[in-house]
Order: structure tokens, then sequence, then C-alpha cells
């Protein structure tokens, strides 16, 4: 019995794989690939350490303010020098009493006297006109 050659199972490659000129195309293109990733990285400033520049971002600032005629008593134990049960004490004599007609009016407040009135200003929004 005589094995032909050109019938072996190792000449005929699996259909799955690609022809050499495929393989070879498949190749330029990864190679031209790669070759466009390094030239973005080197215009980039890569390969001078330019990449990120935090020294160049503008700080960012976060304003906290709070409005004492809508704030719950979460919101207002925020701000310095006002805990829980004086939070708790604002939103009672917002509701008892009527709106705030300015931050002066918060010391009608038991707990809230001109030291921690100056305190806590920077952080109160102005009261509107007529109500919020």
């Amino acid at each position: 019995m005589t094995i032909d050659p050109s019938q072996s199972p190792s000449s005929n490659p699996p259909a799955w794989l690609l022809r050499r000129t495929d393989q070879a195309v498949a190749a330029m293109l990864l190679l031209a690939a790669l070759l466009a990733m390094i030239g973005w990285y080197y215009v980039q400033g890569g390969f001078q350490g330019r990449m990120v520049e935090l020294e160049q971002v503008q700080p960012l600032a976060a304003r906290f303010e709070v409005d004492i005629n809508t704030a719950s008593w979460p919101e207002l134990t925020q701000l310095p020098e006002i805990g829980e049960t004086l939070a708790r004490r604002i939103v009672t004599s917002r509701e008892e009493d009527g709106l705030f007609a300015d931050h002066e009016d918060l010391t009608r407040v038991r707990g809230i006297g001109p030291k921690t009135l100056e305190q806590i200003r920077p952080f109160l929004r102005p009261v509107q006109d007529g109500g919020p």
C-alpha cells in the first residue's frame, strides 16, 4: 500500500488557518496599527514625559451654601457649630414662627448667638425677599 503525499493530512492546512498571503496582509495591518499608536504617543509628548500635565489643571473650588428657609435638619448639621439638636431647633422655629426674614433672624433660635451666626454666615445663601 502506497500513500500519496499530496493527499496526506499534514500537507493540507486546516480550513480555519489563513493562507500565507492573508497572513502577510494581517501582519502588515498589525504593523501599521502599531506604528500609528507609537506615532500618536510621540505626538502627545510620550517620549518627553509630558503625557499628563497636572500642573496646568486649574483647581476647582466647591462652595457649600444652605438656604435657611428650605434646608432640612440634616443639611443644617453640615454648618460649623450646628449639631443635630440645634438644627432641629432651627427647623422647628421656621415651622412655628415662619420663615426667616434675614440671617439676623436666626438669633431667635435658642442656642444661636452673634458668635455662632458669624461662623455660619459664609455658608448661608442670601435670603430672598418674600420667601424662597
